[in-house]
Order: structure tokens, then sequence, then C-alpha cells
């Protein structure tokens, strides 16, 4: 049977908007479970899902997701990731080798920035801390493990100039090219993009038990929006 365009207009926007992003996750999902079937690498399978899940913030800012949808979400996907410290509910996505908290952090944070910045009707600036988390913290820990030699300790725990370079510089282009593209090429801008990245980066190397998944969304978003209504407003 042949589906048409009017097919799809007869459903509902919202779960139209809702099944997008589940198949989207789905697809993150199946392609880290292939990665974690064929491949014993799961600090690999970890980062596919940290990066490849944290792009749904683009989707519900895209599509306009109502703000509750994201929450509930959120809510679900903690809940989720504590049972899975206990019960092999997520293979291969917590079993990094090390205790973290880092899985919840993550969904705690999509919650609280969907929650604040939906409400305030700003939903770039939720969109910038959780990329900067997703591709920034993402990409300083896999160039950091392949390529650092150059090692400092925060607390206890090691972290390479090469990773901590590379967060930089993603936190620095994502923040610039959100805020660029709402707020217009200005040098104000760019200022702000380099205060985001620096505040960010530091908070990453502060970064026991995961908690950085909490801090770098949160703290690049609040200092993104703050700067922002300091200068625009």
């Amino acid at each position: 049977m042949l589906i048409t365009f009017s097919d799809f207009t007869s459903i509902p926007i919202l779960w139209l908007q809702i099944a997008i992003t589940a198949i989207w996750v789905l697809l993150i999902l199946v392609i880290a479970g292939v990665v974690n079937r064929f491949a014993d690498k799961p600090e690999i399978v970890r980062k596919i899902v940290h990066i490849g899940t944290g792009n749904v913030i683009l989707l519900a800012w895209w599509l306009d997701i109502p703000a509750s949808v994201g929450i509930t979400a959120s809510i679900l996907a903690s809940a989720i990731t504590l049972l899975s410290y206990r019960l092999p509910i997520l293979p291969g996505i917590n079993s990094v080798g090390r205790q973290s908290f880092g899985t919840f952090f993550y969904s705690v944070s999509f919650g609280i920035l969907v929650a604040s910045f939906w409400y305030l009707q700003q939903p770039q600036y939720a969109a910038l801390g959780i990329l900067i988390m997703t591709w920034g913290d993402g990409l300083a820990a896999l160039i950091g493990q392949r390529f650092g030699i150059h090692k400092y300790k925060v607390f206890g725990t090691q972290k390479s100039w090469e990773g901590s370079l590379t967060m930089m510089l993603v936190s620095y282009f994502i923040s610039l090219l959100i805020l660029v593209g709402t707020q217009g090429n200005s040098w104000q801008n760019w200022v702000i993009s380099l205060a985001v990245a620096f505040i960010a980066t530091v908070l990453e190397a502060f970064s026991f038990l995961g908690i950085d998944n909490l801090t770098v969304p949160l703290g690049s978003a609040a200092l993104a929006f703050f700067l922002s209504q300091l200068v625009y407003f």
C-alpha cells in the first residue's frame, strides 16, 4: 500500500516529533550495540552514545518539542541510568572501568536545561550547553586517550593538555556557531564564546565521578546566557 504525504499530516504533530527523536536515539543505540558486540572498546561505545544522543537537543529545538516532553524523557532516562548501575540494562555504556555517575548526570542536565531555557523561550542556550558537553567532552576524552602525552592531575584524576585543548577548541566552535547563528556575527559573540569555552574547559578538568556531565552543560549555558543578556539587553 502506497503511503502518501497526506497520511503523515493526519498524525498529531506531537507524536510525529516524538517519533523522529525516538528513531534517532534508537539508531544511536543500535550503532553502539553493534560496536559493543564486535569490538571490545567500551569507551568508544560510551562516546558514541554520549555524542550521538546529545544531538537530540537540536531536534528538540528545531522541531519545537514541548518542554514537558524533554523533562519527562530526562526523568525516565535518569531512572534507567540509576538502575543500570545495579542491573545490566545498559551494557557497554557504564562499564568503562571506573566509578562514575556521568550517565546519570548527563540525563539530569538535559532536563534542567530544557526546563530552564524552554521556559525562557531561549532554547539555543540549552543546545549550547548540551552540545559542549557531548561534543567537547566526548572528543576531549577520545583525543586525550589517543594522543595525550602531556599529563596533569586534578583531584587525583589524570588529564592531558591535548584533551583539554580539544575541549577548548570544540567548545569555542560550538558556542560561536550557535551565538552567531542566533544573535548575529558581532565581536561580542566571539568574546562570549571564548569565555564560555574557557570555563567549560576548566569545569571539564574537575570531572571526578562524572560530575562534569552536570557542571559543563549547566555552567556553559548559564554563562552564555548571562553574558548575552549583559551585552545585548
